[in-house]
């Protein structure tokens, strides 16, 4: 991998990731720093490997959209090791013409029209969720018995996972989705057993074949010869976890924000019309990571980049986070409005790699806010928010519970 030539050098390297930081509801100060005074900066990653960090939206945009920014080449051996640990013949690692190929396999399962004839079925998975809720004591986990079953339900009847085997994945997923600093065994250990599984049942369904996409993509592979064995097992795998893990955690963080000080909780309960656009806006708000830089990307030629020259083989780290707060793209960024018109906000990403699942993340959203605002109007938590505690380590903020009353 090219090191960042000295004439391309604004700053001296700045040491990365930064510390968490001090709120949960908005980026670390440094990304805000930088987005003024250094959109493009280099840094220097706990390895000693080098890289450059960009903040601007208009840049992050860029390096999510330009095919110069290889997905692919950050999958060597000298690529930096940020963030989840993803399969090189995975969808997520692939440029095109490769990527193209297996996303166009699994496209249609996740179009608009699609998604709009999933939604009566969330819906009722939301109702029956909130059944069972009002029927328990109080206070109630809303991570265990809302947050985290209604993706997981949602995904698996999708993707066709039978019922008993749901739990089984999550905490091959938690690892997956956890410290990129971690040990590398414990990661691999996960992810080979969340294979193995993977494979067990793509047996199981070769020979009892049902009507849902993993048997849909089960017949490319062995009927149409579009998917190698090897594809097959990381595509299920990686619908599979990005299926639920960040709508589960994503529904946590809208609710912490919006019952902060239920401003915006009771203007969502008087107009419920107005919760497709909150959706958007809590996307662009809601700080689901500490902030962390998304997956990196390689350059495959010297690119310019918000006016510094990258080599060649350069690292490049887009911040979301950071992006989604630019004032240059946002009017009044760092304040949450739910009726923001103009946001186009990168909490899908960008390009080829926009998120695949991204109108059913959407409809489970809105279906769970449409759901726990008029069956439980005066939720409120149980706890004091500085009594909740995180899953330590993890990509995305995980709550390990969320106690709520009514």
């Amino acid at each position: 991998m090219a090191l960042p030539n000295e004439a391309a050098l604004p700053h001296e390297p700045i040491p990365y990731p930064f510390p968490s930081p001090p709120s949960l509801y908005d980026p670390a100060p440094e990304y805000l720093r930088l987005l003024d005074s250094q959109p493009v900066a280099p840094v220097t990653l706990p390895d000693g490997a080098s890289a450059w960090l960009v903040t601007r939206h208009a840049d992050v945009r860029r390096v999510l959209r330009d095919p110069r920014f290889s997905r692919s080449a950050a999958g060597g051996p000298d690529a930096p090791r940020v963030g989840l640990m993803i399969a090189d013949d995975s969808i997520i690692g692939m440029d095109p013409p490769a990527h193209t190929r297996l996303r166009r396999l699994v496209a249609s399962a996740f179009t608009v029209r699609r998604v709009e004839e999933l939604r009566p079925r969330a819906a009722g998975i939301v109702a029956a969720l909130l059944d069972r809720m009002q029927a328990l004591p109080h206070p109630v986990d809303l991570v265990e018995h809302f947050s985290l079953p209604l993706p997981v339900q949602v995904i698996c009847e999708l993707l066709g996972v039978p019922a008993d085997d749901r739990h089984r994945f999550h905490s091959w997923s938690d690892t997956l989705m956890g410290d990129w600093q971690q040990d590398p065994v414990v990661m691999q250990d996960a992810f080979d057993a969340l294979s193995r599984y993977i494979e067990d049942l793509i047996t199981a369904k070769r020979a009892e074949p049902g009507d849902d996409l993993m048997t849909a993509l089960i017949a490319a592979r062995d009927d149409e010869d579009r998917l190698s064995e090897r594809e097959l097992v990381n595509l299920c795998l990686g619908l599979l976890i990005a299926g639920h893990e960040t709508t589960a955690n994503q529904i946590n963080m809208f609710l912490l924000t919006l019952l902060r000080d239920r401003v915006e909780w009771d203007q969502l309960r008087a107009d419920p019309d107005a919760i497709p656009r909150a959706v958007e806006e809590l996307m662009r708000y809601v700080q689901l990571g500490d902030g962390g830089a998304s997956l990196p990307r390689i350059t495959t030629e010297e690119v310019e980049l918000g006016g510094v020259r990258l080599p060649a083989g350069s690292a490049v780290l887009p911040v979301l986070a950071a992006a989604n707060r630019d004032p240059s793209a946002f009017a009044d960024p760092n304040r949450l409005d739910l009726s923001r018109a103009d946001n186009p906000h990168l909490g899908f990403g960008a390009g080829v790699h926009h998120c695949l699942g991204a109108q059913l993340a959407r409809m489970e959203l809105q279906e769970a806010l449409r759901g726990l605002l008029r069956r439980l109007p005066d939720l409120r938590l149980a706890v004091p928010e500085s009594a909740l505690r995180f899953k330590p380590g993890m990509v995305v903020r995980s709550l390990e519970a969320l106690p709520v009353t009514w």
